[in-house]
């Protein structure tokens, strides 16, 4: 009898216990939440990313991968202005709140401005978007369809209450507008950017009373809402990559966030990064109606990261491992770029426990990245820019070098990249000892390159940039470059090079 007891006992504590689960979880997806912390800790959130309106399901929120250079994010770190840390990740240390929740409202947002970068990454939870209210075109199409369309038709205008936030019953009954001119000139400045996309959403977002505010399909999972430019061009996106990880990070996202293009490009190569990186993507345009997000995270654009921001000022990091950094601090050193570096890598399923390059029984990979022709966007004739007038002849002569080579086993990787995937182009740069290329943007992939990757750049007259130079310098990668006095490439300066490289790895 005192068994039986027992065990209803157990059988009522376990029963109230999930009444009392399922009663705190409806109450608490009742309306929208409170702002999350600045930095929660890490946990895998499985609320499914739905909009009912549209009977569109998307996937769960992808869990974030262990990163061998991962080091701890934070939004109020002690990150001096113009460290490596403020240029490369937890500078995002002013911040404001603009609108708080209220018993009536569940809206809220607010920013986080970096002064080193001169850049906000800004937030809010029950956001209304109106995509009738944004003028671009659709977005997503495939390219041979959009051939010849111009860029101005791609980019968003948006109209005043493209996006809404819920003011509540008691806030006067008229809509206003989110921000002034003086935030946006202090928190988000135009700077030299002429088309300022991040500033003109912001600039649309109304505050409406709660009886306008009207939300049938809700988007539960946190969203990065990114307007892209240079979006066909792989540097560029790189730094779009970037922004958005440091927006996940910055804003301590549980989990990746899914993504939603505010532009209206169409579909590229490039597209297949995105889907790795984070866990779905989507064009703001492809919704049917208004869409209201729990959780949206405004990226700034890539034109303000530390990447792009490097090749006019000078941003003297240099790159070292994580368990440096976290024993012995050094404001003039990083390891973001090797962490995002492993991030890019364990997206694609590539295992990102190797840290060093090491001898193989097949021999050492020496990848020479290759620029060829191809279509990537609708104003584009198929005709790369040469870099390099010789590049055929120069590869020819690698290859019959290293075929005779006695020292050790060398395989020559034709990196022909506009034929491969995204995933077969960066498993071709960590399996490479040596990365050999013409100044180009296919070499932006170094920052997946293992350390002890040596990187030795051909660059002609006309395009002296420091893009390739820096990344490299920000790895911690070793670097080397032929300065051509035109566009031909002597092929025994280039073996020179190379053969001193090989003596430095013992081959």
């Amino acid at each position: 009898m005192n068994k039986n007891s027992w065990l209803l006992k157990i059988v009522v504590f376990l029963f109230a216990l999930n009444s009392l689960s399922l009663c705190l979880y409806f109450t608490s997806h009742s309306k929208t939440p409170t702002p999350p912390p600045l930095n929660p800790h890490p946990q895998v959130n499985r609320l499914p990313l739905t909009d009912q309106t549209h009977r569109h399901h998307y996937r769960f929120s992808k869990p974030w991968p262990i990163l061998p250079s991962y080091l701890p994010w934070s939004q109020t770190p002690n990150a001096e202005f113009r460290s490596c840390e403020a240029y490369f990740g937890n500078g995002f240390t002013r911040r404001v709140d603009l609108l708080k929740p209220t018993k009536d409202s569940g809206s809220w947002f607010r920013c986080a401005f970096s002064q080193t970068l001169r850049s906000s990454v800004c937030e809010g939870g029950g956001i209304r978007m109106v995509p009738d209210r944004v003028k671009m075109s659709i977005g997503g199409e495939v390219l041979e369809d959009v051939i010849g369309r111009g860029e101005e038709v791609e980019l968003p205008e948006f109209r005043n209450g493209a996006f809404e936030v819920d003011g509540g019953v008691g806030g006067g009954g008229e809509e206003r507008g989110l921000v002034s001119r003086e935030f946006l000139d202090e928190y988000v400045p135009r700077g030299e950017i002429g088309k300022h996309t991040m500033r003109e959403l912001i600039a649309s977002i109304r505050v409406v009373p709660s009886k306008e505010f009207q939300c049938t399909g809700w988007i539960e999972e946190p969203t990065l809402l990114v307007t892209r430019f240079e979006y066909a061009n792989v540097f560029h996106t790189f730094t779009d990559w970037y922004s958005g990880y440091v927006a996940s990070r910055v804003t301590g996202l549980p989990s990746r966030p899914h993504v939603v293009f505010v532009d209206g490009h169409c579909r590229t190569q490039l597209e297949e990064t995105w889907k790795a990186l984070f866990s779905s993507i989507r064009y703001a345009k492809n919704f049917s109606g208004p869409v209201c997000f729990r959780h949206a995270i405004i990226s700034p654009l890539g034109y303000e990261t530390a990447w792009f921001k490097g090749l006019t000022e000078d941003i003297a990091c240099e790159g070292a491992s994580a368990p440096e950094l976290w024993q012995h601090p050094d404001d003039k050193k990083t390891a973001r770029l090797s962490e995002f570096g492993e991030m890019i890598r364990a997206a694609f399923g590539i295992p990102v426990h190797r840290q060093r390059i090491e001898k193989q029984a097949s021999g050492l990979n020496i990848l020479f990245v290759r620029r060829e022709d191809y279509l990537p966007h609708p104003r584009h004739g198929g005709k790369v820019e040469s870099r390099l007038s010789n590049e055929q002849e120069v590869f020819d002569a690698l290859k019959s070098w290293v075929s005779n080579h006695k020292e050790c086993k060398i395989n020559l990787v034709n990196g022909l990249f506009a034929h491969m995937s995204m995933k077969e182009q960066v498993r071709a740069i960590q399996d490479a000892s040596v990365i050999i290329g013409a100044h180009g943007a296919g070499l932006t992939h170094i920052v997946s390159a293992l350390p002890k990757t040596v990187v030795l750049e051909i660059i002609s007259s006309q395009y002296r940039r420091p893009h390739f130079a820096l990344i490299a310098q920000w790895k911690g990668l070793e670097y080397h470059a032929i300065n051509l006095a035109g566009l031909y490439a002597s092929p025994s300066v280039v073996i020179d090079n190379l053969s001193r490289i090989l003596r430095t790895l013992g081959c």
